[in-house]
């Protein structure tokens, strides 16, 4: 293999290294990226009734069995496709989730990611040096977590949500049962009164 050929490869596979770190340090997760996450969550109906029916999916698979899994704390999504649901969710470094859960998950024809990464959390202010340079903030810190990546088909959501509505089924309109209430109460006034009856 000619000299420049092999140059051009190590060239290219350094290249790649270096683009791994830039997307490792582009997707570290921020605190006020989570905030913002929530709030969007909570000004969309669809994606508010999307987490719970995902987080009614986790439950109803007991993956809260498994240990350290009840302590995670939702970081991204729900991203909604058409045919899957995307979140991501974090844990503290030393509170790994337990791997046999998302085993779990996939034998549902989920599609599970667990990495490690670092978010950036805003330092309480106690001395002087806490705070950044030109500005009231606290200076930003790195803390290590987990993150796991959910992808749930919709059909799976679909299907435990179906067997939800069939355990607990949705109250029927109340306005039909208060016309027959009505109705026999009619009934029974217009009735003639048994004989002897005063």
């Amino acid at each position: 293999m000619p000299v420049r050929a092999v140059a051009l490869q190590m060239y290219l596979a350094s290249m790649d290294w270096i683009n791994n770190i830039v997307d490792r340090i582009y997707d570290m997760k921020d605190v006020l990226d989570i905030v913002k996450n929530i709030e969007s969550i909570y000004e969309s109906d669809t994606s508010f009734n999307v987490l719970k029916d995902f987080e009614r999916v986790i439950d109803e698979l007991d993956l809260y069995v498994y240990e350290n899994w009840s302590e995670g704390e939702l970081a991204m999504g729900p991203d909604i496709d058409r045919h899957w649901v995307t979140c991501q969710f974090m844990w503290p470094r030393e509170k790994m989730p337990d791997p046999m859960g998302a085993k779990r998950l996939l034998d549902y024809d989920c599609k599970v990611r667990m990495g490690k990464d670092n978010i950036l959390v805003p330092r309480k202010i106690r001395k002087e040096e806490d705070i950044r340079p030109g500005t009231k903030k606290g200076k930003l810190d790195r803390k290590p977590i987990w993150v796991v990546e959910i992808k749930m088909p919709t059909s799976l959501i679909g299907e435990v949500y179906g067997g939800y509505n069939q355990i607990n089924p949705k109250p029927a309109d109340s306005a039909p049962q208060e016309a027959d209430v009505q109705a026999n109460a009619d009934a029974a006034t217009d009735t003639p009164a048994p004989e002897g009856a005063v």
